[in-house]
């Protein structure tokens, strides 16, 4: 049974303007090194205390007990030991299995939102502890804003504002199976890097927000057009525009491309339904409030300086 007031989150999608691998661990996963960002692209959950956690989606086959977000609040009762439930709808606008991080960002969300809603008190080291058992990229979303990722996701370290603004943003809607899997699978070891270019680029960003495209790197960008079939049909279409940072966020299919205002975005997107019948969303960087980002910093700085 439902009862009680509840609220409503945003769960922000990302991009990735860096993603570099430096090799295979003993468990099996990839220590990596990256850049994400937040944007405004969002999924919205609902969420009341209830009996019992229950999780409902508009699109129904996302209901069920495999979605991060019943996943979240299962992990989260079980940590802090407490009885307690939550009724949560979810409303989806990010693509699934895109790259964007959707399915991440909704974990993130409920950890935040129950955090608040059964008066828990857990503190960012404690949630981002939680949320790395849940997804490599959940940890990272509960803060959002611009940031280095590293290890297997798990250490988050908050930058300033990335110099970016609009973009477009294209998910082909690709159904591939294992795709993280199959990618992974495409790299050698040559790809394999010590991640200059996201050290690079975080140098930048920290010292004034400067985002240049050209330190812009996916390590699977050679190997989308093998993958995906219309990878390489819809860059070229970007290309012919002139726009510029274009790239796959994260493992794809979806790929963004910097748009210099917000006008020559919907005239892209305009021209990519034109050419390739495909809807896009013109998006934005989206960051947390400063107030946020402030104390996300000084609880990273804090437990930097107790390991």
């Amino acid at each position: 049974m439902t009862s009680g007031p509840g609220f409503e989150l945003e769960a922000h999608a990302k991009i990735n303007l860096t993603l570099e691998v430096l090799g295979k661990r003993d468990d099996g996963h990839h220590d990596i090194v990256s850049i994400m960002q937040t944007i405004d692209l969002h999924d919205t959950l609902a969420m009341r205390p209830s009996d019992e956690i229950t999780l409902s989606c508009d699109d129904p086959e996302l209901g069920g007990d495999d979605n991060l977000a019943f996943v979240a609040a299962l992990k989260l009762r079980e940590a802090a030991g407490v009885n307690r439930g939550v009724d949560i709808s979810l409303g989806k606008r990010i693509p699934v299995s895109a790259g964007l991080g959707g399915g991440s960002s909704d974990a993130a969300a409920v950890l935040n939102g129950l955090n608040r809603l059964w008066e828990l008190e857990l503190d960012l080291p404690e949630l981002e502890d939680i949320a790395a058992g849940i997804g490599s990229d959940v940890p990272f979303f509960l803060s959002g804003g611009t940031a280095l990722v590293q290890g297997r996701g798990e250490h988050v370290v908050p930058l300033a504002h990335a110099n970016i603004e609009w973009m477009v943003v294209v998910a082909p809607g690709s159904d591939l199976p294992d795709k993280t899997a199959r990618l992974y699978g495409q790299i050698v070891a040559s790809d394999h890097t010590r991640g200059v270019l996201t050290h690079k680029l975080a140098g930048r960003i920290r010292g004034g927000g400067d985002a240049p495209a050209q330190f812009f790197f996916n390590v699977f960008e050679p190997y989308a057009d093998k993958v995906f079939p219309e990878y390489a049909s819809i860059r070229e279409t970007f290309r012919g525009l002139g726009a510029m940072g274009i790239l796959m966020s994260g493992a794809g299919p979806s790929m963004f491309a910097l748009a210099p205002s917000r006008e020559v975005g919907v005239a892209w997107q305009l021209m990519l339904e034109m050419q390739h019948g495909l809807c896009s969303f013109l998006t934005r960087r989206w960051d947390p409030p400063d107030s946020v980002r402030k104390s996300t910093m000084r609880a990273h700085a804090s437990r930097d300086s107790t390991t």
